[in-house]
């Protein structure tokens, strides 16, 4: 995929990738505001765990997602849920992040619930530019390296260093 355009159906059999882990960091503005971390994305079939830190781990915030449900922890034993995963995460950050369709997104691929369109380098869904800027090889498969997630004026980066495919069929 590196040089040629983007393109779903090539795509589709991840859907089907149950065990997957990466390391990388992400980094969101707004007009408002602006943050960056390192990231660490464990997704065992329908659970989500993001491990978000700092330099030198400062600032350490771990997401859960799983069943509809969204745990936030940001140590001390102070650990906050919610049923409503999306509105939560965006009450917790002060920004909208769509965290159900983010977990396709990463790995290459459109939200199977939701329509979208392809575009040259991704896709528009729900009203979110995918971009994948570069990709990566791993497990012989082609990974998303860089990628860009936008809205309205909210920028969301998210570079790869290493992908985990454990869980390849």
């Amino acid at each position: 995929m590196p040089g040629d355009a983007y393109s779903k159906a090539a795509r589709d059999y991840l859907y089907g990738l149950q065990l997957w882990h990466f390391e990388g960091r992400l980094a969101i503005s707004s007009p408002k505001d602006a943050w960056s971390a390192n990231a660490d994305w464990r997704h065992s079939g329908n659970s989500e765990n993001l491990n978000l830190s700092g330099p030198l781990g400062q600032g350490a915030v771990a997401v859960e997602l799983a069943d509809g449900v969204v745990k936030i922890d940001r140590g001390g034993g102070n650990v906050q849920s919610s049923d409503q995963p999306e509105r939560f995460i965006s009450q917790q950050v002060g920004l909208f992040v769509p965290l159900e369709s983010l977990r396709f997104w990463v790995v290459g691929l459109p939200d199977s619930a939701q329509d979208f369109q392809e575009t040259t380098d991704g896709f528009v869904q729900a009203g979110w530019l995918v971009e994948y800027k570069t990709m990566q090889k791993s497990a012989g498969q082609v990974m998303p390296q860089k990628m860009i997630v936008s809205k309205d004026r909210l920028k969301l980066k998210l570079i790869i260093d290493q992908w985990d495919l454990q869980g390849f069929k």
